[in-house]
């Protein structure tokens, strides 16, 4: 990896919340947009990347730094799109390239749609969109009872719960998790609570994306397998009419090969 570059850290007031991104490089705008992760999560790639960007990562609303004034406000892909849009208005950027990964990737595509034009390549890496497969009513009751677990159970169980869900079979702790144990229940918490089931119950509107976006580009880890997101993302391009891109990794391999994945990134970006 490069060697780690300073962070302009800044906050934003928007309507209901306090967002706090940060600026690194310089370059053409490229926004890293993750959905429960914030920007700590894409620390290492975005190092490797102000090499020839100017990358911003946030903290989404009520996660991490970004606070909100509702703690009961439930993270809509819609609103979440509006805060990534404010800051490219606070950033005077007309338009951005955005790789969104996870909720982050649905995030990136409400951006498309609601905001359209502020979108130059929109890269949305395994978004959860289960309307998309065929038994999506299945996949939504698992969700069901996920949210169900964390009530009754706590963040740890529904995390397990998660794992097994979306396909994280020999991961019974879910994702890689980063942070204090503290920080990290609030934002499982908010997570399961008032973000998860909004994230994969939204469906695209395939054409306003299209028209939102000068180029969508639709990926998955090489190394995904079997995960939820594999098909959902599968279910996507066949609607775009594109191909699957692979990147290298799992479902979050910005952080497990930050270098090859910022590699591989750099080569979608480079095709117009």
């Amino acid at each position: 990896m490069a060697a780690t570059v300073t962070a302009d850290v800044r906050t934003l007031d928007v309507p209901g919340a306090r967002l706090t991104y940060e600026v690194r490089g310089a370059g053409p705008l490229l926004l890293l947009v993750g959905s429960p992760m914030g920007a700590l999560y894409f620390a290492d790639a975005a190092d490797a990347l102000a090499e020839d960007f100017t990358v911003v990562t946030h903290d989404p609303r009520g996660i991490g730094r970004s606070t909100v004034d509702d703690p009961a406000q439930d993270s809509t892909p819609e609103l979440r799109a509006d805060d990534v849009a404010a800051l490219l208005d606070a950033l005077d950027a007309p338009a951005a390239d955005v790789l969104g990964s996870s909720g982050g990737a649905v995030t990136a595509l409400a951006l498309a749609q609601h905001h359209p034009g502020r979108v130059g390549t929109l890269v949305a890496h395994e978004p959860p969109l289960l309307d998309l497969l065929p038994d999506a009513a299945v996949h939504h009751a698992r969700t069901a009872l996920v949210v169900q677990t964390f009530h009754e159970h706590g963040v740890d169980a529904a995390w397990g719960a998660f794992a097994g869900t979306v396909g994280w079979e020999d991961d019974a702790e879910g994702p890689p998790a980063m942070g204090d144990e503290e920080q990290l229940a609030r934002d499982g918490a908010r997570f399961f609570a008032h973000e998860l089931a909004w994230t994969t119950t939204w469906v695209p509107d395939v054409a306003r994306v299209r028209a939102g976006a000068r180029r969508v580009v639709v990926g998955v880890g090489e190394e995904s397998g079997a995960l939820e997101t594999t098909a959902t993302s599968a279910a996507l391009a066949a609607l775009l009419g594109v191909p699957v891109t692979a990147f290298p990794g799992e479902h979050t391999g910005f952080l497990e090969q930050p270098r090859a994945f910022v590699d591989r990134l750099r080569t979608v970006l480079a095709t117009r």
